[in-house]
């Protein structure tokens, strides 16, 4: 669905994106994570056909972002990260004002204007002006803008910037449904636990250059070495970890006092994960809880970038 081949933008002396690639699938969730100053936003407005690259390309549904701009932005919605100043405007005015430039007939416009009041639930405030709105409210009226046309692609640049803590879940539950309605989703944040709720491959960009891409547990694993367990037994640890230590797959074994368990870095699949709790048990190792630590994407950002910016 999105397909970039070393894109490459400067500005005179600066390079904001230095030869960047990716390939994403349709129904691919992508989480674009970086400092401020990386890249993120010049690469999305790249995308969004807003700004001519430097050099390389992109396609998007098969359509070229510099050869044929038009085409492309018909297929995508693009969600700024600075909503922009609407005086004087009702919320519906302001959905029905970009239906009208995505040609949307008259007679469609108000069903239209409807859906995506609804999806993103604003109806009780559709009558309401635009300025008089919420930080988060705006945001969820600016997604619903990007959805009027009902595109195949949605690229978001920070929709959670600067949202208190309600508001940036409820955004969170609306990317869910976006992503449940099969939308391809390109999506930039610095609130890195949220993303991983929903994004099933992420991209680290650093200094405009794309440091490390793909699935997420493919990520981890790469950046960890392998799978991190955490398992809680009834009785002194020290025996469990012992017999850990002989068994295969077991990168290292030693009590975690954070979470009261066994911290194990483990190189196996699920296979052998199910073959290493049996091993315990069946020498005599009494198993409270044997559990795989979820994907933090904290760590695997301070992993793998240095804090440098553009």
């Amino acid at each position: 669905m999105i397909t970039i081949q070393h894109l490459r933008k400067e500005y005179k002396t600066l390079v904001a994106v230095d030869d960047l690639c990716l390939h994403l699938e349709e129904g691919d969730i992508f989480g674009f994570i970086g400092p401020n100053g990386a890249g993120k936003t010049t690469t999305i407005k790249m995308l969004a056909t807003l700004l001519r690259p430097t050099s390389g390309t992109a396609t998007i549904a098969g359509f070229d972002i510099v050869r044929e701009p038009e085409a492309v932005r018909a297929v995508i919605g693009y969600m700024p990260d600075f909503f922009g100043v609407y005086d004087d405007i009702k919320v519906w005015e302001y959905l029905d004002f970009f239906a009208a430039a995505y040609k949307i007939p008259t007679e469609r416009r108000h069903h239209v204007v409807q859906d995506v009041l609804e999806l993103t639930d604003l109806t009780g405030k559709r009558d309401a002006y635009v300025e008089e709105l919420s930080r988060g409210m705006k945001q969820r009226l600016c997604l619903a803008k990007t959805l009027v046309h009902d595109p195949k692609v949605l690229l978001l640049d920070e929709p959670a910037s600067g949202l208190d803590p309600r508001a940036r879940i409820e955004i969170k539950e609306l990317l869910k449904e976006l992503k449940s309605m099969g939308k391809t989703i390109l999506i930039s944040s610095h609130i890195l636990p949220e993303l991983a709720d929903f994004c099933n491959k992420i991209g680290i960009i650093e200094k405009g250059k794309l440091v490390i891409s793909g699935g997420v547990q493919e990520i981890m694993r790469q950046v960890r070495g392998g799978r991190v367990l955490l398992v809680r037994v009834l009785d002194e640890p020290d025996r469990a970890i012992e017999l850990l230590e002989t068994m295969e797959g077991i990168l290292s074994a030693s009590v975690d006092e954070v979470h009261s368990a066994i911290r194990i870095e483990f190189a196996g699949d699920e296979t052998a994960q199910h073959a290493l709790l049996r091993r315990l048990i069946e020498n005599g190792v009494r198993v409270q809880s044997f559990d795989e630590v979820q994907t933090d994407l904290e760590e695997i950002f301070m992993k793998v970038t240095r804090g440098i910016v553009s």
